[in-house]
C-alpha cells in the first residue's frame, strides 16, 4: 500500500486512542489533526474514513474481535485496542483491500506503537478474523503456496 495510507492509519491510531481515552467528538479530532498537520504526508480521505468509520462500526468490530481476544475489549491496551480495530475494520468492511496488506500494516502499527511483542498479539487476533471472515482469501493463499 502507499505511504500515504500508511501514514493515514499512523494517525489514525492516534486519534483513536485519544477518542477511546478522552472521547472526545471525532469532528474536533479530526480538525486538530488537520490543524496541527499530523496529516500532511498521509491520505486524508482515508484518515478521515478510519476515524469515522471504527466508531460507526464499532459494535461490530468489537463483536469480531471478542471472538478471539482472550479479555474483554474493553480491558485491551488502549493502543493495541485502536490498531486492532482499524484492522478488524478493513477486514470487515475493506474487501478491496487484501487480508495480507491489512494485517502487514497492523503489525507495522504495532511495531511503531505497542509494547514489545504486541505485534504478535496483534497478528494474531486478526489473522484468525481474517480466516473466518474471509475464507475464501485464505484458501487461495493456501492454495498458490
Amino acid at each position: 500500500m502507499s505511504t500515504a495510507r500508511s501514514n493515514a492509519r499512523k494517525a489514525a491510531v492516534q486519534a483513536l486512542y485519544q477518542w477511546q481515552m478522552a472521547g472526545h467528538n471525532l469532528n474536533l479530532i479530526e480538525q486538530q489533526f488537520l490543524e496541527e498537520e499530523w496529516l500532511k504526508e498521509a491520505q486524508k480521505s482515508y484518515f478521515k474514513e478510519l476515524l469515522h468509520s471504527v466508531p460507526e462500526h464499532l459494535e461490530s468490530i468489537d463483536a469480531a474481535l471478542l471472538e478471539f481476544v482472550d479479555r474483554p475489549v474493553d480491558n485491551i491496551d488502549p493502543v493495541e485496542k485502536a490498531i486492532l480495530r482499524i484492522g478488524a475494520y478493513e477486514l470487515l468492511y475493506r474487501l478491496d483491500m487484501p487480508y495480507r496488506v491489512v494485517l502487514n500494516e497492523s503489525i507495522n502499527l504495532a511495531k511503531c506503537f505497542g509494547a514489545e511483542g504486541s505485534h504478535r498479539y496483534v497478528n494474531g487476533i486478526l489473522d484468525k478474523i481474517a480466516t473466518k471472515k474471509r475464507p475464501i482469501e485464505q484458501q487461495t493463499k493456501k492454495i498458490n503456496r
